[in-house]
């Protein structure tokens, strides 16, 4: 990269408006206009939306609580297109486009996505022409830079970026659990990026809250090295400090969260040497955390009288092993995979004991057992 790559002068801190304050069903403007205004007042300028955030309510509180509230030039707004199954023509992705700066009032987007890409939404993208209708956004000043959020391979994102150079940016998750694990690759897609000249914005710093969490023996090995520090002022420090990065999206809920974010990014300071060393034991006392041995071979659901998606449920309850309860919610980590792997099948709790799926495993695992685990979990 050069010295001069697109947002290096943005603060890396970035507020991601998905995880709004709400009352109810409804955003909770009083609240969130107070989040920004105390970001704001503290140097920060990018914010993150999607057209599909909050069924699309965030896009319009952004306008609510921001844009009708300060200059243009005070702030960087980013929103998303959605290439999903009912978008499938020039005029579908006009017409949300449209939607979205009718929603925003904002004039134009500095940064634009084609939201949650993957090797299935490239192919769409390129049968549907959206990289086309994207420059043509950009030459008629509706946004500022075109890039796009991803969840895929390394090898995938590549060959976007050969067919694609002019993304100008890329939405990665990366945290310091995902660097280097085998499933989101965090690594491997920054180092591709890198590869290809096309700075960063992070998304779930945080691993959608459950590295605010976690079990006991990691917090307090985090509080032993910084007892001044928040645990989850850990992960966002830890993306702050890579190279390459417009910004890192913190999804801010609340006034504490908002004042704990800003507290340690306003003077930001990298990781030390030492506080490395100490997020990787964090990471392999994570790893140690027993976990079902489930492989997925499904001779458990075969026999199920109750249709149980065993397999998908014990993925959900691994991850709730590891980092049980966001911090400061009742919400257990995996619950969104808990949803889709109950929503064609029983729950856990409709278990009948009857004991086929045991006799059926492989692995020799406790189903009965964990299947109760889950449902104390995810039923509650």
């Amino acid at each position: 990269m050069n010295n001069d790559y697109l947002g290096k002068s943005i603060p890396k801190l970035g507020f991601g408006l998905m995880r709004l304050p709400m009352n109810g069903e409804e955003v909770d403007l009083e609240t969130l206009k107070k989040m920004v205004d105390t970001f704001l007042a503290k140097g920060f300028t990018y914010f993150d939306t999607a057209y599909v955030y909050t069924g699309g309510k965030s896009e319009v509180a952004a306008r609510k609580a921001l844009v009708e509230r300060y200059p243009r030039d005070r702030f960087q707004l980013a929103t998303k297109l959605p290439l999903w199954d009912e978008v499938e023509t020039e005029a579908d992705m006009e017409r949300i486009f449209n939607e979205s700066l009718e929603r925003a009032g904002c004039g134009y987007f500095d940064f634009y996505l084609l939201h949650a890409m993957d090797k299935e939404r490239f192919e769409k993208a390129e049968r549907i022409g959206a990289w086309a209708f994207l420059q043509r956004m950009k030459d008629e000043g509706k946004i500022r830079h075109m890039g796009f959020s991803f969840h895929d391979a390394p090898e995938v994102l590549d060959e976007a970026l050969t067919k694609h150079p002019e993304a100008e940016f890329v939405q990665l998750q990366i945290n310091y659990v995902d660097w280097d694990s085998e499933n989101v690759q965090s690594r491997k897609c920054w180092e591709v990026c890198k590869k290809h000249g096309k700075p960063v914005v992070i998304m779930e710093p945080v691993k959608g809250g459950s590295l605010a969490g976690m079990i006991p023996e990691v917090q307090d090995l985090l509080r032993s090295v910084r007892p001044e520090m928040s645990v989850p002022s850990w992960a966002i420090r830890f993306c702050a400090g890579l190279d390459n990065i417009v910004t890192v999206l913190s999804g801010m809920s609340n006034e504490a969260q908002m004042n704990d974010n800003v507290s340690f990014m306003e003077h930001f300071e990298p990781l030390s040497e030492k506080e490395q060393e100490t997020l990787q034991k964090a990471v392999e006392l994570l790893k140690a955390v027993p976990q079902i041995p489930c492989t997925a071979c499904r001779y458990c659901t075969d026999g199920c009288p109750m249709h149980i998606n065993i397999p998908e449920i014990f993925k959900a309850v691994n991850g709730y092993k590891q980092y049980g309860n966001a911090a400061g919610t009742d919400k257990p980590y995996n619950m969104g995979a808990y949803a889709r792997a109950t929503k064609d099948g029983g729950q856990a709790s409709e278990c009948l004991q009857c004991g086929a799926c045991e006799a059926h495993c492989p692995q020799h695992i406790g189903i009965i057992e964990e299947l109760k685990t889950a449902a104390a979990a995810y039923e509650k």
